[in-house]
């Protein structure tokens, strides 16, 4: 290199991190803003949930059968598919040997409980790419019957409601969402 190359050479090198020490400062305080404000939503989220609760919310685990919470020690569930990236599909059956209506389908794993029974996610397949393909059930346990209330075709749903005899639920795609009334 002659001294003109290598003098443009150190000017350009000089001028880039100039601009690397200027911006960095700034683009690290964006992404540390950027993060605190998600866990900040994320906070006030759960908070909100907390508020207005939408019956006793049941996690299900993957193992073999265990005791669901919630249900009086009537209710076990088992895992029977579980989809990459997404939800689980389980078996319930009842704790005291009686022959139910339940060991016949493939349940989500969200389980509500409300005075009429359990409302449950039944899955119409366990094909991957035929899901989210379910029925929102009512199972109740005296009569050992299950009820379909609704066809969702989305994971994200949830009890926003309830009065004497109708149900609310709603949902959200990622892209759109909606509401369904339901009569108990």
């Amino acid at each position: 290199m002659n001294k003109f190359q290598l003098f443009f050479h150190h000017v350009f090198r000089f001028i880039w991190n100039l601009i690397f020490i200027v911006s960095y400062p700034i683009l690290a305080s964006f992404g540390l803003l950027f993060i605190g404000l998600t866990w900040l939503f994320s906070q006030l989220s759960k908070l909100l949930t907390r508020i207005k609760p939408e019956g006793r919310k049941v996690v299900l685990k993957e193992s073999e059968w265990e005791s669901l919470p919630h249900s009086n020690e009537l209710l076990e569930a088992k895992l029977v598919k579980t989809i990459m990236f997404g939800p689980s599909g389980f078996r319930l059956r009842r704790i005291d040997g009686v022959p139910s209506v339940l060991s016949d389908f493939v349940f989500g794993n969200k389980v509500r409980v409300i005075e009429e029974g359990f409302i449950l996610e039944k899955w119409n397949s366990t094909d991957p790419k035929q899901l989210p393909d379910f029925d929102i059930c009512l199972y109740n346990p005296d009569d050992d019957t299950l009820r379909s209330l609704t066809t969702i075709k989305c994971f994200d749903w949830h009890v926003s409601e309830k009065n004497e005899n109708q149900l609310f639920f709603k949902w959200f795609d990622g892209t759109q969402g909606g509401e369904v009334e339901v009569a108990l």
